[in-house]
């Protein structure tokens, strides 16, 4: 293949606008790239609700195959799906097909290797870039397979071990997808939850017709917050479009910074488990971050505790500190 030039690559994934930085041609090379550099023998890949997340994924897979890996599928999902997929099916790797709470014309993936261990700028993602843009690639003794994978009700049932639920209480809950990926995650979760959701812009939507799904945005409060006060409910929370990152509301409609909850599952799931380690929440003008030793008998599905001093969500949060 010629050699061409690839923008997007960020310190932890690729992030472009569509078609001019990021199409199917770079989705292939970028397939090819991966596995020459990870060289994998079987890699999970899932996608976000985004309108051009079907075809990248599958000139990404078609990447993937031509380089001899087996591809399992597991279709429309959250980042972090793709995590515990690629963990809990010791996989070689797993990459992720989104752009998380960016506008609907851009798109992007995130890669994990082995025990879901990120592969970002320190690590390998420049490389991936430099042999996608080369165009040289090995040429395999096969071809791969690719097989879809049904992997939700496995992750639902991983999910519901964090909680003690019969000590949940009968909470109303604003649940605010922003026409994200998370819909699809709650209503398989209200089954076994003794919570009243309240639902708001609730329905995947690639098109992202109410906003792009990023929660930190003064804009996006709005919604979540008119919700709660209108049906006087508990607390209200709020995901981005990948349902990686998740933030909360209190029962006033007072946005609830990260750090705080951060601290807040830290000591829960500390109080669990005192062998994973301790952790430390600074909170000051100008300064917030969480420090965390949380390893144990599994590595995290993160490699580092702190990744930079922007608030975390939940799920990040119970990942490093359960871990």
């Amino acid at each position: 293949m010629n050699p061409i030039t690839i923008q997007g690559f960020k310190a932890y994934d690729l992030r472009g606008r569509i078609p001019d930085e990021l199409n199917e041609d770079v989705a292939y090379r970028i397939g090819r790239a991966y596995a020459e550099f990870v060289k994998p023998q079987r890699v999970i890949v899932g996608r976000d609700i985004r309108l051009s997340s079907e075809l990248l994924g599958k000139a990404l897979e078609q990447g993937l195959l031509d380089s001899g890996v087996d591809v399992y599928d597991i279709g429309l999902c959250g980042t972090e799906v793709v995590y515990f997929a690629t963990f809990a099916r010791e996989m070689d790797g797993g990459i992720m097909v989104t752009a998380s709470h960016n506008p609907p014309d851009y798109n992007g993936m995130k890669f994990v290797r082995e025990g879901s261990r990120p592969i970002s700028g320190d690590n390998g993602l420049q490389d991936i870039r430099r042999i996608a843009e080369q165009g040289e690639f090995t040429m395999p003794s096969r071809v791969g397979e690719r097989f879809a994978v049904d992997i939700m009700p496995e992750y639902i049932e991983h999910l519901l071990t964090y909680v003690d639920r019969p000590k949940l209480k009968p909470l109303k809950v604003v649940v605010h997808a922003g026409n994200g990926g998370a819909g699809l995650i709650i209503d398989r979760l209200e089954q076994y939850l003794p919570f009243k959701f309240i639902k708001v812009h609730h329905e995947p939507d690639g098109t992202f017709p109410n906003g792009v799904p990023n929660p930190m945005l003064i804009e996006n409060h709005a919604a979540p917050v008119e919700a709660l006060r209108k049906h006087g409910a508990d607390c209200a929370i709020s995901w981005d479009g990948d349902y990686d990152r998740c933030f909360l509301f209190d029962e006033k409609g007072g946005f609830i910074e990260g750090y705080y909850i951060v601290g807040l599952l830290a000591a829960a799931f500390l109080q669990r488990n005192p062998a994973a380690g301790s952790c430390t929440t600074r909170a000051s003008p100008g300064t917030r971050s969480t420090s965390c030793s949380a390893w144990v008998a599994r590595p995290c599905s993160r490699s580092r505790a702190t990744r930079s001093s922007r608030p975390r969500c939940a799920t990040w949060t119970a990942c490093t500190v359960a871990r």
